[in-house]
């Protein structure tokens, strides 16, 4: 069963128990949720991340210009005005979709509203928004319904900081001056309200969202993410949500970075901290204490378009990205900021289509599995599928490959790619294999042992 048959089926009932989404079918299933609400997001492995907004047309990052100004970078009205010009007439929703099923990514999250405000949906709380831009229509409408037809999970990314509205900071100050909020102005009650009711908006008009990815920034407990957390619940019930507004998600959320080891219960990661993995264990947990956990990444160093950014990733860099977050535990959410037209480069394109024709030989190693038994180990990494180990080799050394601390027996060995039976030998805790002499690819060759 595929990744998205099981998240559809939960997501659709989940609709059909709330009565707020008026646009769904109808059925008739059970209000009660009999359905691990987590099953379809821990096979899927592989997401697109898509970070899109007026700011594309200047090559600069998402909100950040006028959050942390750089000497000679966009003044603040200037950015704000790039609402004013913003025209993708070449976006197709259909296209990003049919990209992210050739790359093999298997659900997708979508900035809505970034730290800057502006939002991509047609909020009836703000003028500023796409729908009032020359464009003029909805982008979370024509994507989601794209996704809910081609059967594509579909996220939605909201900032819970808002630089435009003067309930979160006094706007007559440029946002340089106190962009991480003013919870201390009576103003600010009125800021949560709106929060929620957008939010209340992307969960009762685009049919199921597969999950909220907040971006809170610091401070985050001053969103009351508590009653955030039971109002998305109460709306749409197999939601999930991430780790950033003050309370404990669904799963946590490494930003650019993958964590060295397996991220369990009771260690929080800060999110762009790298060195706070190194409080992990590096024992295999228990299957109870592993924390879910979702790795998200550039393609190049910038998530928003920036045609001045060439500092690409090699396919190589991602597709073992991929793997180093599979053979964790985690998923991998891969970041394509579309250019100002809507449509995404061709250098994200490549690699993008890379790392699917990859997965097409080999995505039974990442797809469904959970971390390997066998960690830090020189050279490789392990993830597992009930009774079979994928060994993902970095380094291929004919003319054996070692595996050592197998205390399972070992009852055939072959390659995943192409289904060559390979020879082996089980000495107590070592198996050695015997490899042919040229890798069957030149990024991660896999091995498959079938274990007794």
């Amino acid at each position: 069963m595929s990744a998205y048959s099981i998240s559809r089926r939960s997501l659709l009932k989940a609709a059909a128990a709330c009565p707020l989404l008026g646009a769904m079918p109808s059925f008739s299933w059970e209000r009660t949720l009999d359905f691990d609400r987590a099953a379809w997001y821990r096979q899927a492995k592989f997401g697109m991340f898509i970070h899109w907004g007026p700011y594309s047309q200047a090559s600069v990052e998402a909100s950040w210009p006028i959050m942390v100004p750089k000497p000679g970078g966009i003044a603040e009205p200037d950015y704000r005005a790039l609402a004013r010009t913003f025209n993708p007439t070449k976006f197709d929703p259909h296209e990003w979709i049919d990209l992210a099923r050739q790359a093999g990514q298997k659900y997708m999250v979508f900035t809505t509203k970034h730290h800057d405000g502006f939002c991509m949906f047609d909020s009836s709380y703000t003028d500023y928004k796409i729908t009032s831009s020359p464009y003029g229509k909805d982008i979370v409408k024509q994507l989601a319904a794209a996704c809910h037809e081609d059967e594509m999970p579909i996220g939605f990314y909201f900032s819970p900081p808002d630089m435009h509205h003067p309930g979160f900071r006094d706007t007559a100050r440029p946002s340089s001056e106190n962009w991480h909020g003013q919870p201390e102005r009576p103003e600010w009650q009125s800021y949560l309200a709106y929060m929620q009711q957008q939010l209340r908006e992307l969960l009762t008009r685009y049919g199921p969202v597969a999950l909220i990815w907040f971006d809170g920034l610091n401070n985050q407990e001053k969103y009351d993410g508590d009653h955030v957390l039971r109002m998305i619940h109460e709306i749409q019930p197999a939601t999930l949500t991430n780790d950033r507004i003050g309370v404990d998600g669904d799963y946590e959320t490494p930003e650019q970075f993958i964590p060295t080891a397996i991220p369990t219960k009771g260690i929080k990661l800060t999110g762009i901290d790298p060195s706070v993995s190194s409080k992990l264990s590096a024992a295999v947990p228990r299957p109870e204490d592993f924390r879910l956990w979702e790795t998200c990444m550039t393609i190049n160093n910038t998530w928003a378009y920036n045609k001045n950014d060439q500092n690409y990733k090699t396919a190589q860099t991602l597709i073992r990205g991929l793997v180093e977050a599979a053979s964790r535990g985690g998923n991998f959410l891969l970041n394509v900021g579309p250019q100002p037209d809507g449509e995404i480069q061709p250098e994200f394109q490549q690699r993008l289509k890379a790392i699917g024709a990859w997965l097409k030989f080999n995505g039974d190693s990442i797809y469904g599995t959970t971390y390997g038994p066998i960690q830090n180990a020189e050279g490789i990494r392990t993830t597992s599928n009930g009774k079979t180990l994928f060994i993902h080799v970095f380094d291929w050394k004919p003319p054996a490959c070692t595996i050592k601390g197998m205390d399972v027996r070992v009852l055939s060995a072959r390659l995943l790619a192409n289904g060559m039976p390979l020879k082996f030998r089980q000495n107590q805790n070592q198996v050695d294999i015997e490899i042919p002499q040229a890798a069957p690819d030149q990024d991660v060759s896999v091995i498959a042992l079938n274990l007794f």
